[in-house]
């Protein structure tokens, strides 16, 4: 917005005036506010809040609950997971690392084809805080273009590898017209625990619009074991419980592409 004066005689008069040292000691105050401002590092909840229609954690309050599952596809976990889902009439979102899509193009189809969403979780799966932009902006684009390729949209959903993100990272991606997905329900699966702790962290806190996160992928030592075992009860309890299950663009109404 312009705030230029709108009598053009006194807005050429206070030009044509020498600052004085009030002045330029507003001006100094301005610049190192704005600088501060600028260096300032604002946390994940700070950015939560400062940017709610594009970082998302959690859906409506509504009695429905998104299951999502990272660092896909994988032939060790990801059929299995596709498995139980199918059994259960459970649709979900896996986000999908770029790398492993390019290795395992048939799992991204059979994801696809079983009714599923897919959502970008970057090419190999860094820190995004450790890179600068343009190294963050080939992870999107360079997935991106391999998922298009497979699947023939391109994901308006973006989860970043440990919900890692920085402020300038999340104004590209809202210009850019994605959606930043993390999640308010944590497994902790990755940390390989059993089947009863993976279902008592997400029994715990899931409750409507809860965004749960899992995986059905991993690093070579990785043991999902756990939440193979633990999804069907966690399906069959919380519909019991009266929540219905459906994919992420369903629970916060966005379409599952740009």
């Amino acid at each position: 917005m312009s705030l230029l004066c709108p009598e053009a005689g006194l807005q050429a008069a206070k030009q044509e005036e020498p600052p004085t040292s009030d002045n330029v000691q507003e001006t100094s105050a301005a610049n190192r506010t704005e600088k501060k401002q600028e260096k300032q590092v604002l946390t994940l909840g700070q950015l939560i809040k400062k940017y709610p229609d594009t970082f998302k954690i959690h859906g409506p309050h509504v009695k429905q609950i998104a299951l999502t599952f990272d660092d896909v596809p994988d032939p060790r976990f990801t059929p299995q997971v596709l498995r139980i889902l199918a059994q259960n009439n459970v649709k979900a979102t896996f986000f999908v690392v770029g790398s492993r899509a390019k290795k395992h193009p048939d799992l991204v189809a059979r994801i696809m084809r079983e009714g599923h969403v897919i959502g970008n979780h970057s090419y190999n799966h860094p820190q995004f805080h450790k890179l600068t932009m343009s190294e963050y902006i080939d992870q999107i684009v360079r997935t991106e273009n391999i998922l298009y390729g497979l699947t023939g949209y391109k994901p308006k959903l973006i989860r970043p590898p440990y919900g890692d993100i920085t402020e300038s990272q999340l104004r590209w991606a809202k210009r850019e017209g994605y959606k930043i997905v993390n999640w308010n329900v944590d497994s902790l699966d990755w940390k390989g625990i059993g089947k009863e702790k993976v279902k008592k962290n997400i029994m715990a806190s899931a409750g409507q619009g809860s965004i749960i996160l899992q995986h059905a992928g991993g690093g070579s030592t990785s043991d999902l074991t756990g939440t193979i075992e633990a999804l069907p009860e966690v399906i069959r309890e919380l519909k019991k419980k009266g929540y219905s299950f459906v994919t992420v663009p369903k629970l916060l109404k966005v379409p599952k592409d740009k």
